[in-house]
C-alpha cells in the first residue's frame, strides 16, 4: 500500500489531540519537541534539542528528544530517514513527498511539486519488483548549493 499524500503537519492543538488519542500525556517536553519540529521541519535529535534550548522554555536532554521523536515516528505523526552520515533525521511532514538533500550541510528540504510526485507514483506506485511489492516511496534528490563549487579530487 502506498503512503497517503503529504499533508501539513499537525498544529499545536491537533498535536495535543493526537497525543491523547494515543493515550500519551501532553508533557512540556513533547510540546517543546513539536514546536521545534514545526519550526525546523526536518531535524536530528541534536538539532531539535538546540532549537528547544534556544527557545529557553523547557530543559530536555538529547536522549529524551530522540525518544520523543522516535515515538512520534512510530505513531506516524512524524516520519524519519537516515542522512548520508547515518544520522536519523525526523520529518514533521508525513505522507508521500520528495526531498532535496543538501550534501554540504546534511539538511533536507521538502519539494512541493505535485506533478513530479504524481509522475513518480504513477510509474512506481504499483510496480512489482521481483519478489517485492512497493509499500511507499521516499525519494531524496542529492544536491549542493549552486553558489559553492565542489572541490575536485
Amino acid at each position: 500500500m502506498i503512503q497517503k499524500s503529504a499533508s501539513p503537519p499537525p498544529d499545536a492543538m491537533e498535536f495535543r489531540n493526537l497525543l491523547r488519542r494515543h493515550s500519551l500525556k501532553v508533557t512540556p517536553q513533547r510540546v517543546a519537541v513539536h514546536q521545534a519540529m514545526l519550526k525546523i521541519g526536518h531535524g536530528s535529535a541534536e538539532q531539535v534539542c538546540e532549537e528547544i534550548a534556544a527557545a529557553g522554555r523547557v530543559k530536555v536532554t538529547t536522549a529524551t528528544v530522540y525518544n520523543i521523536l522516535s515515538q512520534m515516528a512510530l505513531l506516524g505523526i512524524y516520519s524519519h530517514r537516515l542522512s548520508i552520515g547515518n544520522k536519523m533525521v525526523f520529518d514533521v511532514t508525513t505522507g508521500t513527498h520528495l526531498h532535496l538533500y543538501d550534501t554540504y550541510s546534511g539538511t533536507y528540504k521538502d519539494i512541493e511539486d505535485a506533478y513530479l510526485t504524481s509522475l513518480v507514483l504513477a510509474r512506481l506506485g504499483r510496480r512489482k519488483f521481483r519478489g517485492y511489492r512497493v509499500d511507499g516511496i521516499d525519494i531524496s534528490i542529492l544536491c549542493h548549493p549552486s553558489n559553492i563549487k565542489k572541490k575536485r579530487k
